[in-house]
């Protein structure tokens, strides 16, 4: 679909007395196309995704080396080999992946970094070991300003993995995080690429019957068109707001839950199921444990986003093909995930006893918390879904890491998610003394309605007891509705009632609902309306500064 010249300039490089023109070698690859000058340049340009600058890794100086024994004197074969001219030995072409990791380890400029990682995935078929060493490099570097290595990390290692099931579909799949941030890498020095277009062949007629060289050529035709429309899938803001839109809709209608958040959900089980019969050696991160309602609909909604948008571009391969792959897309997100913090906690030797609220956060903790963070606003940035049980622990080291002050504003600014895991074992684990009880007040003051109604019951202290009480309260005149139930006058009280006119009239509204709205089989918690009249005289006390005398 269009041809690519690349001009690099010489001149600050010390050129050779005699340089003959065959000291030029190209060598083509599976993905990159190699052109190498001796002691002057060695340039990988990537196939793939030859529009990206910073998907190509341009190498000078001591980087750019090719190990033979007479360069000068070799020739280029089919099939990447290189055939040495004065002994007449051939040699397999192939990136030394030590020396790529090492380079990746050492540079700091990001077009370099960026290329790199994504050389180093191309380049496997299995990419076990050097996914934990990626990982490695991640956790031991600084985040970059041009761009998130965890966000390129993650889409390169899908798009590798992925793009291989089915022909076309890299073409559709999302393989890089600097959609917007592509300037940042044009200007790399000593190096100049000009675009030309090449008009393509237009069919006619009837294209579904192709069929042999036709219908190849069809096919190719059509990818060149994906390539210049960009149709790659990102999970965008427009994703954000329905993942926002379909929480609100469970919330508000938890007894009659929209059809369309059922399908969702459905997927979602789907994604689960095929992650638990990969999960078989055993695990040190305790993730997975719990069941987190907003990453499960954000998990099944990419799933029928992403199903959508290969469908449109893939029809021809049928749907049930679509959602095998689409499903193992984002039980591999999932899955990635988890391996990176399952390299995290070993290296810090951390484990699953981090759950315990009863020590402080050490070096290590706070590392793992650091590193989570980073995983947490990477996936927040490209909308990604994160394995349940995550927010849960990243809440958890905030506990252990960071002073009160500050975990109130990761809370308050929706960098750590109060989960109900969470709040339960926080009520459960710590006593009562100054310094908990203002902790347990702070994050039950942040609960969401959802939860606070669950586990306010596990606190034993006047802020819960208030709570249940408000709670009763609403609960009772809600289902009093507008019906009049009560018929008695206000004045007739009884003398043992305090002189509180407004506490009287409230208790004497709740006890007659309680005579006459209820449903005397329903099963009902220890609460009545003289529970609710204790409560208000304590708080009302408190509130005068009476509550010692």
């Amino acid at each position: 679909g269009f041809s690519k010249t690349f001009t690099v300039s010489l001149k600050d490089i010390e050129l050779p007395c005699f340089l003959p023109l065959f000291s030029f070698l190209f060598i083509l690859t599976d993905r990159y196309i190699a052109v190498y000058l001796p002691k002057c340049f060695l340039h990988l340009i990537n196939k793939q995704h030859p529009k990206w600058m910073c998907h190509s890794l341009f190498l000078s100086g001591k980087h750019a080396r090719i190990h033979l024994l007479n360069t000068t004197s070799s020739l280029y074969l089919p099939e990447g080999l290189l055939l040495d001219l004065q002994s007449g030995k051939l040699f397999d072409a192939s990136i030394n992946q030590s020396s790529l990791l090492t380079f990746l380890r050492c540079t700091q400029l990001d077009y370099h970094r960026v290329a790199a990682l994504h050389c180093a995935l191309d380049l496997n078929s299995s990419t076990d070991d050097i996914t934990h060493k990626i990982i490695d490099w991640i956790c031991d570097s600084a985040p970059s300003g041009t761009f998130d290595p965890i966000q390129e990390f993650i889409l390169a290692f899908l798009y590798r993995t992925t793009s291989l099931e089915l022909k076309n579909l890299d073409k559709l799949l999302p393989f890089s995080s600097l959609s917007n941030l592509e300037g940042h890498f044009k200007g790399i020095p000593g190096v100049m690429c000009v675009t030309d277009l090449i008009p393509q062949p237009a069919f006619k007629g009837e294209v579904q019957n192709l069929t042999g060289f036709w219908e190849e050529m069809y096919s190719t035709i059509e990818a060149f068109k994906y390539l210049n429309a960009e149709p790659h899938f990102h999970c965008n803001n427009l994703i954000r707001e329905e993942w926002k839109k379909v929480l609100k809709e469970m919330n508000s209608e938890e007894k009659n839950m929209p059809k369309s958040s059922n399908v969702i959900l459905h997927l979602t089980v789907a994604v689960v199921g095929l992650l638990d019969t990969w999960r078989i050696e055993q695990r040190v991160v305790p993730l997975f444990q719990e069941e987190d309602y907003r990453q499960r609909v954000l998990i099944g909604l990419i799933v029928e986003k992403l199903k959508d948008h290969l469908m449109r571009h893939l029809q021809r391969v049928g749907k049930k093909k679509i959602d095998i792959l689409v499903i193992g897309y984002v039980a591999r997100l999932l899955e990635l995930i988890r391996q990176i913090m399952e390299t995290v906690w070993r290296k810090y030797s951390l484990d699953s006893r981090i759950f315990s609220f009863k020590e402080r956060g050490s070096a290590a903790e706070f590392a793992g918390f650091h590193m989570m963070s980073r995983i947490l606003e990477a996936t927040n940035g490209l909308c990604l879904p994160l394995p349940p049980g995550f927010q849960t622990l990243h809440t958890v080291l905030g506990v252990h890491c960071l002073p009160l002050h500050t975990l109130l504003l990761y809370i308050d600014h929706d960098i750590l998610h109060l989960t109900e895991p969470f709040v339960v074992k926080l009520l459960k684990d710590l006593d009562n003394t100054e310094t908990n009880e203002q902790l347990k007040f702070s994050i039950v003051a942040r609960l969401p309605e959802t939860i606070g109604k669950k586990i306010c019951h596990l606190w034993d202290h006047p802020i819960s007891s208030s709570y249940i009480a408000r709670d009763y309260v609403k609960i009772l005149l809600e289902k009093l509705g507008n019906k009049k139930c009560y018929g008695t006058s206000m004045r007739d009280k009884s003398p043992f009632s305090p002189e509180f006119l407004p506490l009287n009239y409230l208790t004497k509204i709740l006890t007659d609902v309680e005579d006459q709205a209820l449903n005397p089989f329903e099963e009902q918690e220890n609460v009545d309306a003289r529970f609710v009249e204790e409560i208000a005289l304590k708080q009302t006390l408190i509130l005068l500064g009476l509550e010692n005398q």
